[in-house]
């Protein structure tokens, strides 16, 4: 999700080409006035002009029934509309809620119902309390929240359908910031409906503490087969780098085998074997290597993105982990013959020694990607 003011066009529609270049497929923008409304179409154009396919899904929020009937040229340009249920107003909610899914029909886009435990609708929330209040043994607070945030979800989707909306056109999330919340909210809705599932975990934080919440708690729903589509939700350091979040969302896919993104560098820790720092300097400038010409390989040379490098740094595990690896270089340890043999395919190819060494290994990979990942003239294709 863009943080810039939509209604800035040049500085939306950047960020926005920043988050499709790191390989995000799908982005949503704030849509919360006419001046950010009115901005989509022009952002939409200069996407455009920039060579940029990547959908745009509409944030919304109080006042989406407003904007959307108000700007139907924004409403034409997003491929999806994302609606809080907590906040489509109070004394209209359900007249609010049917003008957007109303838009909706008439321009044939799909629709997110997405729920959050911080804005919840209140008063589903106090009727649940209530209820709860008064059985014999009242439920923990915690156990109603979910609950209403799950009846929030099924209430609006069963609404959207009464409006005309086709089944197959409904994608639901609840979002909390409570990794243990979060696994057991997405367990109950996905035992509830057969609605694709939006994963994510809400606010999840700044630095490690976001990364690790976030791999915790969609790494347990994702292996488990829940979950159609996923965010991670960082909190950026100031003038920090938005892509992050398609970086880890990409690496949590790739980690758990169901998603192919990049090649992956796999790299010795260090012990007191290595007391050089070569093979950690060797591992990082693979690994920017490898993301700086996946610019160029991507979609013209497919599989590429399978590819398994090993950078390791002794004799203990480097030959055997280098093995398991497409291309594997095994740097000498403290005290070992200085030398580094080179694996392809599990087998030895060559050993490297010398000034030249990195940059053989690296001629080394790029003769490996280009025998076995021939260019392909189809253009790689936009998920949709």
């Amino acid at each position: 999700m863009t943080n810039t003011d939509t209604a800035d066009a040049a500085a939306t529609a950047t960020q926005i080409a920043a988050l499709a270049q790191a390989g995000s497929q799908l982005v949503r923008v704030t849509v919360n006035n006419d001046d950010a409304a009115a901005a989509v179409p022009e952002i939409a154009v200069r996407l455009q002009d920039l060579g940029v396919r990547v959908p745009l899904v509409g944030d919304f929020h109080y006042n989406g029934h407003l904007l959307l009937t108000r700007h139907p040229d924004c409403a034409r340009v997003l491929a999806k509309y994302r609606i809080n249920p907590g906040n489509v107003g109070s004394k209209h909610r359900n007249e609010n809620f049917r003008a957007i899914v109303d838009v909706a029909l008439a321009n044939d886009k799909p629709v997110r119902i997405g729920v959050n435990w911080g804005s919840l609708d209140q008063d589903l929330l106090t009727s649940l309390m209530e209820t709860n209040a008064a059985l014999p043994m009242p439920r923990e607070a915690r156990d109603v929240y979910i609950e209403a945030m799950i009846e929030s979800a099924i209430r609006s989707a069963a609404l959207a359908e009464e409006c005309g909306l086709r089944h197959d056109r409904i994608l639901i999330s609840a979002k909390v910031s409570v990794v243990a919340d979060l696994v057991e909210t997405y367990r109950r809705l996905a035992a509830r409906c057969d609605f694709p599932l939006h994963l994510g975990l809400t606010e999840a934080g700044i630095g490690t503490k976001g990364v690790i919440a976030s791999t915790a708690g969609l790494s347990i729903l994702l292996a488990e087969g829940i979950g159609d589509t996923i965010r991670v939700s960082l909190t950026p350091r100031p003038q920090g780098d938005r892509t992050e979040e398609v970086q880890v969302a990409q690496q949590i896919l790739q980690s758990l085998g169901l998603r192919h993104f990049t090649p992956q560098v796999t790299a010795c820790p260090g012990c007191g074997r290595t007391t050089s720092t070569f093979f950690q300097q060797l591992a990082q400038d693979v690994q920017q290597h490898l993301r700086e010409r996946m610019t160029e390989w991507r979609g013209r040379r497919p599989g590429v993105e399978e590819l398994r490098v090993a950078v390791m740094g002794c004799v203990v595990n480097g030959p055997g982990e280098s093995k398991h690896a497409h291309i594997g270089i095994s740097l000498p340890g403290t005290f070992e013959e200085p030398k580094a043999p080179v694996y392809v395919n599990g087998r030895l190819q060559t050993t490297l020694r010398g000034d030249r060494l990195v940059d053989e290994f690296f001629e080394i990979l790029d003769d490996y990607v280009a025998s076995h990942y021939p260019v392909t003239d189809s253009p790689p294709v936009t998920p949709r």
